[in-house]
């Protein structure tokens, strides 16, 4: 068997080291990466990395903390710091990047685009074909809420305490294209779909399709795009251990000709919701039985589901170590959330996350 690649792309948040505010200086810190891999998003107060196409998640654990140490340095040069936090828990009046397209989404959307400071990992892994990537995507669509539930980090918003451990998620349903899809069953009806919601003039571009997972529109491969950034790195190879996993075992049941969960959208969205409000603090909802269940159980059962393309892929132990990692230290949510409580200053909640 070929071990599928798989890349990863993260979001920060670029802060006064200080005060914890983020600053709109994407443009200064692009300038002051080295290597020029640093790449621009929506809002001057951020900035993204990718790694290359990696084979083996130890390569991709060392790619992605290469990557967050350039962006560091980079973000070092001007002033500020780099955060792994995928909303800012202080107020903030997020500064767009200076492009056509930028200024075209903030004249159609809004506050969607005004207040659109969100920071997310989103996981690349190789497909052979367009085909097999609709099939997977059909397949994969049930466990893609309780791989958010695995990586919430923003449980502030705008100053104060969501009640959310990823408002990201929320925030992000605003999009008019965004959030649990249907499945398309073929590649034809995949590209209709996406040629009728351009039709629709909605939206700008392909660019601009934000389902949860969707075919990259440059590379052979499908980008999975539920996931908050990670506080902790190992935490990031652990959703893109478990996303490729969970690609391989789709294809896997594509070729032996299983159809797809018949799970419809309005179940997937009350999935991301639940995920979304409690990540793995209480219960999601079980994609085995579409009740709830505890948090833990729910992940086992995904780890279960995928275990014998973990083992083709010699990750099995890997994913099992990182997952019990992150269930005995917690989320970055859960960690933002102890350091309010035991600070009361959400200055000190970003200082703890600079990384």
């Amino acid at each position: 068997m070929t071990v599928r690649t798989l890349g990863v792309e993260e979001e920060f948040l670029l802060v006064d080291p200080e005060t914890g505010r983020p600053r709109a200086v994407g443009q200064a810190v692009l300038a002051a990466s080295e290597d020029g891999e640093l790449t621009a998003e929506l809002q001057q107060e951020q900035v993204e990395t990718a790694t290359k196409p990696c084979h083996t998640l130890d390569e991709l654990s060392e790619q992605i903390r290469s990557a967050r140490l350039a962006a560091s340095e980079a973000a070092a040069d001007v002033g500020v710091a780099l955060v792994p936090l995928a909303t800012s828990p202080l107020a903030v009046e997020p500064t767009i990047m200076p492009s056509r397209r930028y200024a075209e989404m903030a004249r159609r959307f809004g506050l969607t685009v005004a207040e659109g400071l969100t920071c997310g990992c989103h996981v690349h892994v190789a497909v052979d074909s367009p085909e097999e990537g609709v099939a997977v995507l059909d397949r994969i669509r049930p466990w893609l809420a309780p791989l958010h539930a695995l990586s919430v980090n923003s449980p502030f918003w705008n100053g104060e305490d969501s009640g959310y451990q990823s408002f990201r998620g929320q925030a992000w349903q605003r999009w008019p294209s965004a959030g649990p899809y249907a499945p398309f069953g073929s590649i034809a009806a995949y590209r209709e779909f996406v040629d009728t919601a351009l039709g629709t003039d909605t939206l700008i571009d392909e660019g601009m399709i934000y389902l949860d997972a969707r075919l990259s529109r440059r590379l052979p491969t499908v980008e999975v795009r539920v996931a908050d950034v990670c506080r902790e790195p190992d935490d990031a190879v652990l959703g893109a251990g478990l996303v490729r996993a969970l690609v391989q075992t789709a294809a896997d049941a594509a070729e032996r000709g299983s159809a797809p969960d018949p799970v419809r959208t309005e179940v997937l969205r009350l999935a991301a919701w639940r995920a979304s409000r409690s990540g793995l603090d209480g219960e999601l909802l079980d994609p085995r039985t579409w009740r709830p269940a505890p948090a833990a159980e729910v992940l086992e059962g995904l780890v279960a589901h995928v275990t014998p393309a973990l083992e083709e892929s010699g990750d099995l132990h890997l994913v099992r170590d990182l997952l019990g990692a992150v269930l005995r230290r917690g989320t970055g949510a859960q960690r933002q959330r102890e350091i309010m409580t035991r600070t009361g200053d959400l200055a000190e909640v970003v200082r703890d996350a600079v990384d």
